[in-house]
């Protein structure tokens, strides 16, 4: 039997979309490569992690049973101008669905980019507690709260860093491949796509109790957020998304990976975390796209 390619796999940040990068892992899975090394920013910090855990099933289940009444249960007003949520309820929520542990003791090498905004610089977390590292990398501006981290205040890696290739440069694996959720608009994607009740990936029973018991927790504390108006921030993710995505091709053209995936920053918007059947599937697509040449 042929030895397994080691994979680099880096996950750029982009909201919602970033459930994209659950189908490139099921595609690199199901065509037997070995991640060895994940770096990623904001959501591809989160996914990355999760997987590296060994729990991105139940993750993807979770995901996939949640609408948009369940998205905003799980934000935590602030009252602070730093942003608009602490963050708290979601990471809480994620731990109690998936567990924590510390980065040292993942079997994946992992690192999460976040930004330390009063020094203006780049922080790679490699070591301590996981969802400590992903809750620093995810506080997207005006949106969460920045995160106290090592005397540090840090926000969203993407901001400096959406496609967080350089933490795999000492890397001894076969390739590296990045993916981008800040390509290019495509006309499909002009129009939001209806979606469809998903069927969960595993039926396990347990695990379907505790997402429905989850769902019932999240919706008792909906009320202060349903007069919320969420436009303003539309646009300035609209906003950060354009940035985004210029920075990514200026790093991607700057350190050119082996392989590179892209998602239309268009495919869907930062906060459409109901849409996770189509952006899983969006990813598995774009991984048979771009890597398919490998298995030919």
């Amino acid at each position: 039997m042929p030895k397994r390619k080691t994979i680099s796999l880096v996950l750029g940040s982009g909201g919602a979309r970033g459930l994209a990068h659950i189908g490139v892992i099921h595609w690199l899975e199901e065509h037997h490569f070995h991640i060895a090394s994940i770096s990623g920013s904001s959501i591809g910090a989160l996914i990355g992690g999760v997987y590296a855990m060994g729990k991105l099933d139940e993750y993807e289940t979770w995901v996939k049973a949640i609408d948009k009444l369940d998205i905003v249960s799980l934000l935590d007003i602030a009252w602070q101008s730093a942003g608009l949520f602490k963050g708290d309820r979601i990471i809480n929520t994620l731990i109690e669905l998936v567990g924590d542990q510390h980065i040292e003791s993942l079997p994946i090498r992992y690192t999460a980019v976040a930004l330390d905004i009063e020094r203006e610089k780049e922080v790679w977390i490699s070591n301590g507690r996981l969802f400590d590292a992903i809750r620093a990398s995810i506080s997207l501006p005006l949106f969460f709260t920045p995160f106290e981290y090592n005397g540090k205040k840090l926000i969203d890696g993407g901001v400096l860093n959406p496609v967080p290739i350089a933490p795999t440069f000492h890397d001894t694996t076969d390739m590296t491949i990045a993916v981008n959720l800040g390509a290019k608009p495509e006309k499909r994607f002009e129009e939001k796509s209806t979606r469809t009740e998903p069927a969960p990936r595993h039926t396990d029973n347990d695990l379907s109790d505790k997402i429905r018991r989850f769902i019932r927790e999240l919706k008792q504390n909906t009320a202060s957020l349903t007069d919320i108006d969420f436009d303003m921030y539309d646009i300035a993710n609209q906003a950060f998304d354009t940035m985004q995505g210029t920075i990514a091709r200026e790093k991607l053209a700057a350190y050119p990976p082996d392989f590179t995936i892209e998602i239309p920053r268009n495919a869907c918007g930062t906060l459409e975390f109901d849409r996770a059947e189509e952006m899983v599937l969006l990813g598995y697509e774009r991984a048979q796209r771009a890597l398919g040449e490998l298995i030919e």
